[in-house]
C-alpha cells in the first residue's frame, strides 16, 4: 500500500507518496493544499519525479528533446529511508534514494525549512555507493512537476512566467509574459519545446539574475527561486503530461561543459537553491525572499548600521586618483555626512592600467607621500578608508603574471584563457589563495583599510581543463574554491566591508551575497536610467545590501541632484559626483538627503521593499518603489516623461486614514491627494524628470 507524505510548516504545503515500489512522487508544493480530489492516473503520477539525475552510458528513456527529463538512474531510484527533523533553523526533510539494480548511486535530496519564512532551500547530494566509476552529467537541486494543475482555465492563458533580465548599465529589468508569448504552446499532452535559462561562466547574472517568479493568474499561486551559485547555473520549464515542471540546477553537460567523474565512495553535492510557494503574484514573492535572503546572509554590522560609502569612480575621478585629486573630495565627502570613503581603480598604476592589474602596489607617481598618507587623512576627516581590488584576474602585461606558472590560471586546450586583456586566476590553486591573501593582509594590516570594493570585469568562460573532468567541473571547483577563500577572509577579519561588484550588477547571486553585506547594483552612468534600475534592484537584493550610485554633475541644477540622491535614498547610498565643485545649493541637497537617510536606515534594514505600481522598467513615464515596516511607508516616487499626476495603489490602506509629508528634498513641489475608500494616492510634481520621497503613516 503506497504511503502519503503529507507537510504543513510556515503556509506551505508540500505531499509525496511512496508506492508500493518505493518510488518517491513530488505530488505537490504550494501554498494551497494539495486537492485531493484531482487525482491523476498513474501513468501521470509516475513523472512526478523527486529528483532528475543522468550518468554517462545511460539511456535517456525519454522523447525529451534538449529536456533534462526520463533521467536514468534518475527513474530506478528507490527510498531507503526518510528523514523528518528539526536543526537551529527550522525543519529539514531528507529523501534517501538508491539505484539497486546497476550503479549502486545514492542520491539524497535535501529540504531546509526556515521557521516563520515560506521559503525552502533545496539540494541534491549524490554518492557513489557501487563499485565502478560513474560519469554525472546532469543532477537537479530541485524538480517539481504539476504547477498548472490547480484551475479550470487553460494553461496557456492563465501562467504567466517573470523574468528579471540582467545587463550592464541595464540591471534588473523584469518582463512579464504568457508562456505562448514565449513560444511554449500546449499543442500534445508533452512538448520538445522547453523555456531554458542559464548563465554560463563567472559572472553568474550578465544575462539574466538567477532567479524567476512563476504565476497562476486564476489561482493567485505562484513559485518564485533563486539558484545561489556564483558560476554556471541552468533552469527550465516545460510539460510532461499536460503540466508544467520546474528543473533548478547548477552547471550542467550540455549547456555548460559540465561532467563528473565519482570513483566508488565519492560524493557530490549540487549548487544549492531557493524556492517559495505563494499566494498574492510577485510582491509576496519578493517578501519572501527578502526575508530568506536577511536568514541565511553572514551576521555583519555592516547590514544593521548601513554606513553611507563615497566612492570617487562614478562620473568623478573616473580611476584616475592622485593624491592632490583627493584631498578636496575627501573634505567635501566628510562635510556632507560620509562615513566611509574608497579611492577606486587606478591607485596601484601610473598610466593606463588595464592590462597590468596583479601586484596591487600603490603608484609612487600618484602618491607622492604614500598611500598611507590619503588613507590617514581619510581617517583622520572621521570616515574609514577603502581600496578597489580585482584580485581574480591578473592583466597580460602584468610582470608576476610571467613569472608564475600556468597553474594560476584557467587554461583550456593547453593555453592561458584571455578575456578583455586578463588572465583568469583559478582559487583552486593554494598558492593563488595565498597570493591573495597576502594582498587583503597588506591592505588591512599595513594600510588599516576597512572597505574594499572587490569588482571582477571579465567571464572566465565554460571553465578550465587542468585537474579536472572536464570543463565545467574545473569552473564549478574554482567556484567554490573561491567562496572558501571568502569565508577564510571573513574570519580573519569580520569587520572588514567587502563590497560584490561584478562590472556593476553581473554577479548578483546569493553564493556571493550570502557572504558580502554590499552589493554595486549597476555602472549605468546616466541619474535617469540608474533611477528604474535603482527604483526595481530590491527584488534581486535586500534594501540593506544594495549599493546605488548618487552622482550629481558639476552643474547638476535642483532636480538633478534630488533625483540622484532619491535613486540611493531607500537602498544604500554610494555616494560620488565632484561634490568639491558643485554649486553651494547643490551640496546643500546632498547633505540634506545624506542627513535624512540617517534617520531612516534602519527601517531600510529591517523593512520590506514594494511597488506600488509593479516592478519598474526604463521606459515607464513614471518609477515607484518603497520600504513598508508595520504601519510606515516610506514611498519614492519619480515623474520621468509621464503626465503630471500618477495614481500609486496602498491597498494595506483601503478604508484607513494616513498621516502624509514629503521627506525629501523638504522644499520640493509636490501636491497629493488620499482616496480613503480605493486605497490610493495620487501625487502630482510640476516638472518632469524629478522626484520625491514621502513618508506615509496609516492610522
Amino acid at each position: 500500500m503506497s504511503q502519503n507524505i503529507k507537510i504543513l510548516e510556515n503556509g506551505i504545503h508540500l505531499q509525496f507518496e511512496v508506492t508500493n515500489e518505493r518510488d518517491v512522487r513530488f505530488l505537490h508544493f504550494g501554498a494551497k493544499p494539495y486537492n485531493e480530489v484531482e487525482l491523476w492516473d498513474d501513468k501521470r503520477r509516475s513523472k512526478l519525479r523527486l529528483v532528475e539525475v543522468h550518468v554517462s552510458g545511460e539511456n535517456h528513456d525519454d522523447h525529451h528533446g534538449p529536456k533534462h527529463t526520463g533521467t536514468l538512474p534518475g527513474k530506478r531510484l528507490k527510498l531507503t529511508e526518510f528523514e523528518d527533523s528539526r536543526n537551529a533553523i527550522g525543519r529539514k526533510l531528507v529523501f534517501h534514494q538508491r539505484d539497486e539494480e546497476v550503479t549502486g548511486l545514492v542520491v539524497r535530496s535535501h529540504f531546509q525549512l526556515y521557521d516563520g519564512i515560506p521559503v525552502i532551500r533545496a539540494w541534491t547530494e549524490v554518492e557513489n555507493g557501487g563499485e565502478e566509476a560513474v560519469g554525472l552529467e546532469y543532477v537537479s537541486s530541485f524538480a517539481y512537476t504539476g504547477f498548472s494543475k490547480e484551475g479550470v482555465a487553460e494553461r496557456d492563458r492563465k501562467i504567466k512566467l517573470h523574468i528579471p533580465h540582467n545587463t550592464w548599465y541595464g540591471e534588473a529589468q523584469w518582463q512579464s509574459n504568457t508562456l505562448p508569448e514565449l513560444g511554449l504552446n500546449t499543442v500534445n499532452e508533452f512538448s520538445m519545446k522547453r523555456l531554458s535559462y542559464s548563465n554560463t561562466g563567472t559572472w553568474s547574472s550578465s544575462q539574466y539574475a538567477p532567479m524567476a517568479f512563476m504565476e497562476n493568474t486564476e489561482t493567485g499561486d505562484g513559485l518564485i527561486w533563486q539558484i545561489e551559485h556564483n558560476g554556471s547555473w541552468h533552469y527550465e520549464i516545460s510539460d510532461m503530461t499536460e503540466v508544467l515542471y520546474l528543473q533548478l540546477s547548477g552547471p550542467t553537460e550540455n549547456e555548460h561543459h559540465w561532467w563528473k567523474q565519482l570513483m566508488p565512495g565519492d560524493m557530490f553535492s549540487t549548487v544549492t537553491v531557493a524556492v517559495s510557494a505563494v499566494a498574492g503574484g510577485l510582491q509576496k514573492g519578493i517578501d519572501a525572499m527578502t526575508l530568506y535572503r536577511r536568514e541565511i546572509r553572514r551576521a555583519n554590522s555592516d547590514n544593521e548600521k548601513l554606513p553611507v560609502i563615497f566612492n570617487d569612480y562614478m562620473n568623478c575621478l573616473f580611476g584616475d586618483p592622485t593624491t592632490e585629486r583627493l584631498i578636496p573630495l575627501i573634505d567635501a565627502a566628510a562635510e556632507v555626512g560620509c562615513e566611509y570613503y574608497c579611492i577606486d581603480c587606478g591607485w596601484y598604476s601610473d598610466g593606463y592600467w588595464w592590462d597590468g592589474v596583479g601586484e596591487w602596489l600603490p603608484s609612487e607617481q600618484r602618491f607622492p607621500g604614500g598611500i598611507t598618507e590619503v588613507l590617514d587623512y581619510i581617517r583622520n576627516q572621521g570616515m574609514v578608508p577603502g581600496l578597489w581590488l580585482e584580485l581574480e584576474v591578473m592583466g597580460v602585461e602584468c610582470k608576476k603574471a610571467s613569472e608564475v606558472p600556468d597553474d594560476w590560471f584557467f587554461i583550456r586546450h593547453g593555453k592561458r584563457v584571455i578575456d578583455h586583456s586578463r588572465y583568469q586566476l583559478d582559487y583552486r590553486n593554494p598558492e593563488v589563495r595565498a597570493y591573495a591573501n597576502r594582498v587583503i593582509d597588506r591592505l588591512v594590516q599595513e594600510y588599516g583599510v576597512g572597505y574594499i570594493k572587490m569588482d571582477y570585469n571579465i567571464n572566465g568562460g565554460i571553465g578550465t581543463e587542468l585537474q579536472a573532468d572536464s570543463f565545467g567541473d574545473g569552473l564549478l571547483e574554482h567556484n567554490r574554491a573561491y567562496l572558501s577563500w571568502m569565508d577564510g577572509v571573513f574570519a580573519r577579519y569580520p569587520e572588514l566591508v567587502i563590497e560584490n561588484c561584478g562590472s556593476g550588477g553581473m554577479r548578483i547571486d546569493y553564493a556571493m551575497l550570502s557572504r558580502h553585506s554590499i552589493q554595486s547594483s549597476s555602472d549605468q552612468t546616466d541619474y535617469l536610467k540608474n533611477a528604474a534600475i535603482a527604483a526595481a534592484s530590491a527584488s534581486l537584493v535586500t534594501p540593506e545590501q544594495c549599493a546605488v550610485w548618487s552622482y550629481p554633475l558639476r552643474d547638476a541644477d535642483r532636480e538633478e541632484v534630488v533625483m540622484n540622491m532619491i535613486n540611493s535614498l531607500l537602498l544604500r547610498i554610494h555616494q560620488s559626483g565632484h561634490l568639491a565643485e558643485i554649486s553651494p545649493e547643490g551640496l546643500a541637497y546632498v547633505k540634506e538627503g545624506i542627513t535624512y537617510y540617517k534617520s531612516i536606515r534602519e527601517h531600510i534594514a529591517t523593512g520590506l521593499p514594494f511597488w506600488p505600481n509593479g516592478m519598474p522598467r526604463l521606459e515607464d513615464p513614471w518609477l515607484s518603489y518603497g520600504i513598508r515596516e508595520d504601519n510606515r511607508l516610506f514611498l519614492a516616487v519619480w515623474r520621468m516623461d509621464g503626465e503630471p499626476v500618477n495614481t500609486f495603489p496602498l491597498p494595506e490602506g483601503i478604508g484607513r486614514d494616513v498621516d502624509i509629508k514629503l521627506a525629501y528634498p523638504s522644499n520640493g513641489e509636490v501636491d497629493w491627494y488620499w482616496n480613503r475608500s480605493a486605497g490610493s494616492l495620487s501625487v502630482s510634481i510640476p516638472c518632469r524628470r524629478a522626484a520625491r520621497l514621502l513618508e506615509i503613516t496609516l492610522l
